[in-house]
């Protein structure tokens, strides 16, 4: 009998977050000591900001930010995902799990989204607005 699903879409359980970091910190670790042996992979620094498990804890997607990179983010999401079952492997060594789940690497876009909006809030448009509004609050006050 399958269960129902949870209502809120989409928020992960207490276990899938407990996984997801443990997986990050294996992914780190091995980026980090320079396991791979990819010359795109090793001259350049990749952050691994979040890694989301699938309710069932089969699947990873690791959210990767390749830092000083501009240009070559969808090369290193390739070169990563090429070296998945490598990666993998040295996953099921480092968790103590039935099974090891299987990998997928995707581009993190989260810090160019708030980028995005902080030019937004900081356009000369939104700025006369909030002037334009901090007026009219100033008149109101001093009717008052």
């Amino acid at each position: 009998m399958r269960r129902s699903s949870r209502k809120g879409g989409g928020m992960s359980s207490q276990r899938q977050l407990r996984v997801g970091e443990l997986v990050r910190k294996s992914l780190s670790e091995c980026l980090t000591r320079g396991e791979i042996i990819d010359e795109l992979l090793e001259a350049h620094v990749i952050s691994i900001p979040e890694v989301r498990m699938s309710p069932d804890l089969t699947l990873a997607t690791a959210f990767v930010m390749p830092l000083g990179a501009p240009g070559k983010e969808k090369a290193i999401v390739d070169a990563l995902n090429s070296h998945k079952k490598f990666l993998r492997g040295r996953l099921g060594r480092d968790l103590t799990m039935k099974h090891t789940p299987d990998l997928r690497f995707r581009y993190d876009e989260t810090f160019d989204e708030a980028s995005r909006i902080d030019a937004l809030l900081n356009s000369p448009q939104v700025q006369r607005d909030l002037h334009h509004d901090d007026d009219e609050d100033d008149q109101d006050a001093d009717k008052d």
